[in-house]
């Protein structure tokens, strides 16, 4: 097993271009279910959870290609509709498969999903949801056992919480559905944004796009897509926050700062400096240039598009070398304080208490290096960004966590100015 080590205190400097977006890729990924044939996706990253993915899909009988950034993937011989244990443990977008597999085959056998350890994330919205479409679902020996004779009816979902694959899972299966199937208080993350122009290029009918209410006209038969991944805002965000915790200064390119507005108006509101393009994000914190020292902003994880949840672990560890008081409320997940402990390691003042945290910083020089460990993906790169920013030497183990969700960071961090590397533990 490998560990990532940081010898820190250096400012990060340069230019970075942010990768294909995680969360969207898997959904559409999943959706090449939905039709036979060859499809073709663009700009998807080389991680862990896609490769798994793509794993799943083989065992379904689905054979794929990868050239560059470009997937093909061949769902002409889709003949299995069960995944199993061994591969969906390991990463809670499996379950995105039920949808697809329930719209083609009429049958689906998942088993339930694992991912990180951040809370319950129960699939209860998804199970509803098909139910309401008429699917009969069964919950056996941890596994969602679904099928249905003939086509699925449609039918008005109401989720009590807006459910990100939740949303995604049902629209995928409402697409092939008969009738019209109407979703209320859906999720609208720009990843649905994504999955919602994948699937109309194959033929759906889907109206409110970017809202919380989605209107879906089954067809009876779509036909192959292609289509581009969207950048992935998180990434794009941790590399923001990395720079602004090591005093830094960097171009992200490859991003697009509409997808991140909440993000972008907290970083201003440390003092940091911002500047957008349509693609581009300029970020500068660098204190030789007179910035100071970050001031303390109170966060407050929501749905899209509020101050995300993926980007709070990383928030804490820059509000961790401010020069005042912070409270994150994560409203979200119920065990997404987990990187505390780690951060209270390397010298963080930080008090919790339910689903609130206070941070009280201790200034740009208030962390010191230290042996960490990490627990889920986001807690990992926010043990990064601290180790970046820390004095002297930091080593995290568990950074299968980290290759989960973000392509090539040691390499990036590197061309950045960063002195890190990976060891066997």
């Amino acid at each position: 097993m490998e560990k990532l080590v940081i010898q820190g205190g250096k400012p990060l400097y340069g230019e970075v271009r942010i990768s294909g977006a995680k969360n969207a890729a898997l959904p559409l990924i999943a959706a090449t279910l939905l039709a036979p044939g060859t499809h073709i996706l663009h700009n998807v990253p080389d991680l862990r959870d896609t490769r798994t993915i793509l794993k799943l899909l083989e065992n379904l009988g689905i054979t794929w290609q990868r050239r560059d950034t470009t997937l093909m993937i061949d769902s002409t011989h889709l003949t299995f509709s069960e995944a199993s244990y061994d591969l969906v443990k390991t990463m809670r977008a499996s379950v995105l498969v039920l949808g697809p597999l329930l719209a083609r085959l009429g049958r689906a056998k998942v088993s339930l999903p694992g991912g990180c350890a951040i809370g319950a994330r129960p699939i209860n919205f998804h199970i509803t949801g098909f139910e309401k479409l008429g699917v009969t679902c069964r919950l056996e020996n941890g596994y969602v056992d679904a099928e249905i004779e003939g086509r699925m009816q449609g039918n008005v979902i109401y989720f009590d919480i807006p459910s990100v694959t939740g949303t995604e899972n049902l629209l995928m299966a409402a697409v092939l559905a008969k009738g019209k199937t109407v979703i209320k208080n859906a999720a609208r993350e720009p990843e649905i944004g994504n999955l919602i122009d994948m699937l109309t290029g194959m033929g759906a009918e889907i109206q409110g796009r970017g809202t919380d209410r989605l209107d879906i006209y089954g067809v009876d038969r779509l036909s192959t897509a292609e289509c581009a991944i969207i950048p992935d805002r998180i990434e794009a965000g941790t590399y923001l926050i990395a720079v602004g915790a090591t005093g830094g200064e960097a171009t992200i390119t490859g991003c697009n700062p509409a997808h991140l507005p909440s993000l972008l108006e907290k970083l201003r509101a440390t003092g940091m400096e911002i500047k957008e393009t349509e693609d581009t994000i300029f970020v500068s914190a660098d204190r030789r240039n007179g910035n100071g020292q970050l001031r303390s902003v109170d966060i407050k994880t929501m749905p899209y598009p509020g101050y995300p949840t993926d980007l709070q672990a990383q928030f804490m560890a820059l509000m961790t070398l401010s020069s005042g008081v912070c409270v994150i409320n994560e409203t979200i997940f119920e065990n997404r304080f987990m990187h505390v402990g780690e951060l209270q390691r390397m010298g963080a003042d930080i008090r919790t208490n339910g689903h609130t945290a206070v941070i009280t910083g201790k200034g740009a020089n208030g962390l010191c290096g230290a042996p960490v460990m990490a627990t889920d993906l986001r807690a990992s790169s926010s043990l990064v960004i601290a180790g970046l920013a820390a004095s002297g030497r930091t080593e995290i183990s568990r950074i299968y966590h980290l290759e989960r969700g973000y392509e090539q960071m040691v390499e990036k961090l590197s061309r950045l100015g960063a002195e890190v590397w990976k060891e066997q533990e």
